[in-house]
């Protein structure tokens, strides 16, 4: 029985290289994006060696969306095995002291909400599994330990708004974990990863900032859950 895997914001960056990654494990991967042309496209590039890719409209911002891509992986296999929250932004960059409240809701509501949108609603389809997990990408920059450490890159990034969020999603996943005990699930930091998101001055590829993703949603029965990690290992909260 083949492997049910679902990533979302998969069109580029860290969720294609994750895409690319689980289904070249013979896994059947529903890549998500909300941009139904560059979502196909890059599902049909993925699956054009033979690979088990397949596209799925996905605005984690939406309900609507959400549900209807339920419906269409249960339709399809009436389970999930493992769910990647990769979709994400940054935000904006605006100096601290200028930061407003309206400057944190379309980054919380794709990075916060939207994994908690799209965990919820694939519960059912989890919960059908033999082996489920959930993969949230997260960042150095939620972590309050590394963030505080000069020695750390992170340190040296002053900004509200998008650290707040991935601290936030931290957290989730953590409550998640201890009350989903069935379902194994932990946040990663894929590393300063060359992506949109850092106008590719990240010093890391998209293939090593996948490694710990991937790593993490391939995890077996007695792997861990409710963990940070990155590539190295785990991170202090």
């Amino acid at each position: 029985m083949k492997t049910i895997a679902l990533v979302t914001g998969a069109n580029k960056g860290l969720g294609k290289q994750t895409v690319r990654r689980l289904a070249a494990q013979g896994w059947t991967v529903w890549l998500g994006a909300r941009d139904p042309e560059r979502g196909a496209a890059t599902a049909r590039e993925l699956a054009a060696g033979g690979a088990d890719v397949r596209y799925v409209a996905l605005d984690v911002t939406s309900d609507e969306s959400v549900q209807a891509a339920v419906k269409v992986l249960d339709a399809e296999h009436g389970r999930l095995d493992a769910l990647v929250n990769n979709a994400g932004i940054t935000g904006g960059r605006v100096a601290p002291a200028e930061t407003g409240p309206d400057d944190f809701r379309a980054c919380y509501e794709t990075n916060v909400f939207g994994p908690v949108r799209v965990t919820r609603a694939f519960l059912p389809l989890l919960h059908r599994s033999t082996r489920p997990r959930v993969v949230m990408v997260s960042s150095g920059m939620g972590s309050l330990a590394v963030t505080t450490d000069p020695k750390r890159l992170e340190s040296g990034i002053v900004s509200l708004v998008y650290p707040s969020s991935k601290a936030a999603l931290n957290m989730i996943t953590s409550q998640y974990a201890k009350a989903l005990p069935d379902i194994k699930i932990n946040a990663v930091d894929p590393g300063y990863t060359a992506t949109d998101l850092n106008a590719h001055r990240g010093h890391k590829t998209v293939e090593q900032g996948a490694e710990v993703i991937v790593r993490l949603a391939t995890i077996s029965a007695d792997g861990p859950t409710g963990g940070y990690f990155d590539e190295d290992g785990p991170l202090p909260w």
